[in-house]
């Protein structure tokens, strides 16, 4: 599902800032730009999808790919809550929950899902069907939204209101240059007792025996400490106060995923800090980032992008 490229493609799942938004507050060295600058063609590219540019993931792709936390915290919702999909693409996976059309699940897991909650779709360009139209009047006050036109940054809390699940297949998280912004921001739209899920690709996981899938290459996406040590993702995620974190290496994807439920327990979330110092423009791209105590406050020289590769991101067969 994912490849990396230098040819201008789509990819909407990407909801954390624009690459402009991300030069204009946070400086970066000329290489960083230059694949910034690559990555906003990716997201602008509009019907000119490449392949390998997933946006109709189904609610049982999702399911599958986010393992059973998000299933049991989506059955446990009622009317009055809400989800909200980051990277929603067509907006797939809440058109099936909205109008109960749920493939390869069990029933009774099934019959604890069609409650009624209220969903928002979120993507960077506009990537409703007739379906979603369709289903939207329908199902009338507001019952499915879709946001698209600006990244998730540029909308305020006020705006967006508050989630009891937060759902992101690679979407922001695996494309944020400026990760531990975006991670904030999402937590701030979680009530507390609410979880956001995610996954990432080729990443190392928590248990460390996974090498990354392609020879010769880095993990996707990676993080140091100011000495050099590394930083696992999960180890990184489980530093934020407020969250409880669990982590799931999923072998049974190429390239293999980790899967993350990350529960807020209260309010005062504190994300510890991330300067990006290596990006590369792919689906998802290439990157690196250093730990550190306080806000970055000044640029990182980037490091020379990496050899233009090719990759599909799948279950492995049955």
């Amino acid at each position: 599902m994912f490849n990396y490229s230098n040819c201008a493609f789509a990819l909407v799942v990407w909801s954390t800032l624009s690459s402009q938004t991300v030069l204009a507050n946070e400086p970066v060295s000329a290489p960083i730009k230059e694949q910034l600058t690559r990555q906003q063609a990716i997201y602008n590219s509009g019907a000119a999808r490449p392949e390998g540019y997933v946006i109709g993931r189904t609610f049982s792709a999702y399911a599958h790919a986010l393992s059973g936390g998000f299933v049991r915290s989506l059955s446990e919702l009622g009317p009055a809550d809400r989800w909200l999909d980051i990277g929603a693409g067509e907006g797939q996976a809440i058109l099936d929950y909205s109008t109960a059309r749920f493939e390869d699940m069990d029933a009774s897991v099934v019959a604890k899902l069609h409650n009624g909650v209220k969903a928002v779709a979120m993507s960077i360009e506009d990537r409703r069907t007739q379906r979603w139209h369709d289903t939207a009047a329908t199902l009338g006050g507001g019952q499915i939204q879709y946001l698209f036109g600006k990244p998730l940054s540029d909308y305020s809390n006020e705006e967006l209101g508050q989630f009891q699940v937060i759902t992101d297949v690679m979407g922001g998280f695996s494309y944020s240059p400026r990760l531990s912004q975006f991670m904030e921001k999402t937590l701030s739209l979680l009530t507390v007792g609410g979880s956001y899920h995610t996954v990432l690709a080729d990443v190392h996981s928590e248990s460390g025996q996974n090498r990354p899938h392609y020879a010769n290459s880095p993990y996707l996406t990676e993080i140091q400490s100011a000495s050099g040590a590394e930083v696992k993702m999960c180890s990184w995620l489980k530093r934020i106060s407020c969250v409880q974190v669990s982590c799931e290496f999923r072998s049974d994807w190429t390239p293999p995923v980790e899967v993350y439920r990350i529960s807020k327990t209260c309010n005062e979330v504190k994300v510890p800090s991330l300067v990006q110092t290596h990006f590369h423009a792919g689906t998802p791209p290439e990157r690196r980032f250093m730990l550190v105590d306080t806000a970055p406050g000044a640029s990182v020289d980037g490091v020379a992008a990496s050899p233009q590769k090719t990759n599909a991101v799948t279950p492995a067969p049955k």
